[in-house]
């Protein structure tokens, strides 16, 4: 951030924002345009897609911008960007196609509309900024690719708990030492709330009550850990992560990981519920030279061999705007796949499952997610949480079993399939 603000004062000062697209208007989406808007020197949102745009208007509204217009017809859509209006749209092909937009922002959760929208971006020119970790952890690595061939950027953003982590750890080794446990602080995890049980607390916030599943059933922290491992090369330590109750601060807790496992793995990417500071992340690194060493006990890092580092918070849309700056300004993306998938979220039965039963996807009433590598995903066939939506059951599955494809029947001719089979190449 300390680069990012200088290059968008100077952006405000020539008269050349960057100049952003939002897809969706959840509350997520409400947070990133307030910013952008109030907030942030150097940019500005032209447009915004939402299936229902009275829904984007009553966001701005609450916002306190009401220079805005809806409009499905692409010559009145420009008209209204070129005259300084913000464009409120329900066609995303017009979104796409509007000129004047740079980057969009892709913040919906969903797996197969994100990917099918990112991709018709890229084809038309678009840079992606994508808030949907969901997604990324699912087909991040074949999108990335897509993004290089089409020759533009993209990236997960700031603000969640996998950017934290992206940021921490670029830090951490570039001090010269070694980061081994990439770990995400969670308060509580229950693999088996449902929609039902997390309606009260989805009211209060303005969300939906599958997204807010989606974060107490552990769907969320191991789609968000999939990313960090996809990134970093690193794996997980057992199916699930280690996923230890640890009420003292994390500082306190290195003597739980063993040195040599790490470093066997290649580091790993875990959790840890009750800890302190939450909900923050933290990253236990070693280091080998003897100066260093010396040091980082001078600097109340303690003995080692595993030094903690963390930062207490993320901040979720507060960090958008640097994200999209770092993109498009200095071409530091917060976190990318290094190549193919490291880690994926497989989906397992949150109850008994019988023939007939379809799948309800992320934060429903069917399945849960959890961390497994990559590699014993391919070997035992295991479904992709983030392609289990509408997949329709065919044996009977207990209660906490993985599901396998053969257990299932994939909905026709899916995009996001097609796109998960040329992944497994990479």
């Amino acid at each position: 951030m300390i680069l990012v603000d200088k290059s968008l004062k100077r952006r405000e000062q020539t008269g050349n924002p960057i100049k952003v697209g939002m897809i969706g208007a959840g509350e997520m989406a409400k947070g990133m345009i307030n910013q952008i808007m109030h907030y942030t020197p150097g940019m500005t949102v032209l447009a915004i897609f939402n299936r229902n745009p009275k829904r984007a208007e009553k966001v701005l509204q609450e916002l306190g911008l009401s220079d805005f217009e809806i409009s499905n017809k692409i010559g009145e859509a420009e008209k209204i960007i070129n005259e300084g209006r913000i464009l409120l749209t329900s066609n995303i092909d017009l979104f796409l196609s509007l000129n004047r937009v740079e980057i969009v922002v892709e913040t919906t959760g969903a797996v197969a509309f994100g990917a099918e929208t990112i991709l018709k971006a890229f084809e038309k020119g678009k840079h992606v900024l994508s808030f949907n970790a969901e997604l990324d952890s699912t087909l991040g690595p074949i999108l990335y690719q897509k993004s290089k061939e089409a020759g533009v950027k993209y990236s997960l953003g700031d603000g969640d708990q996998p950017g934290v982590t992206m940021n921490l750890y670029r830090y951490v080794k570039g001090m010269g030492f070694e980061p081994l446990v990439c770990g995400n602080i969670k308060g509580m995890l229950d693999h088996y709330r449902t929609p039902a049980t997390q309606k009260g607390f989805a009211d209060s916030w303005g969300m939906q009550p599958e997204m807010a599943t989606n974060f107490a059933d552990g769907t969320k922290v191991a789609f968000e850990q999939s990313c960090i491992a996809n990134a970093t090369g690193m794996k997980v330590a057992k199916r699930g992560m280690l996923g230890y109750e640890f009420t003292g601060h994390v500082d306190d807790m290195t003597h739980l990981f063993d040195l040599e496992e790490l470093r066997k793995l290649g580091g790993i990417v875990d959790f840890v519920i009750g800890s302190k500071p939450s909900p923050g992340v933290f990253i236990y690194a070693t280091a080998k030279d003897p100066y260093s060493i010396k040091y980082l006990k001078y600097g109340k890092l303690g003995e080692g061999p595993l030094y903690s580092f963390y930062v207490p918070f993320h901040l979720l849309f507060f960090d958008i705007a640097s994200s999209i700056a770092r993109l498009i300004d200095f071409d530091d993306p917060v976190i990318v796949p290094l190549k193919g998938s490291v880690v994926d979220v497989i989906a397992v039965a949150k109850t008994d499952l019988y023939p007939g039963d379809k799948l309800d996807g992320i934060g429903g009433f069917k399945a849960y997610g959890l961390c497994e590598n990559h590699d014993i995903v391919s070997k035992e066939n295991l479904l992709p949480m983030g392609l289990s939506d509408g997949c329709k059951v065919k044996k009977f599955i207990h209660k906490d079993q993985p599901i396998l494809y053969t257990d299932i029947e994939l909905p026709e001719n899916r995009l996001i399939d097609q796109l998960w089979n040329e992944q497994q190449e990479l």
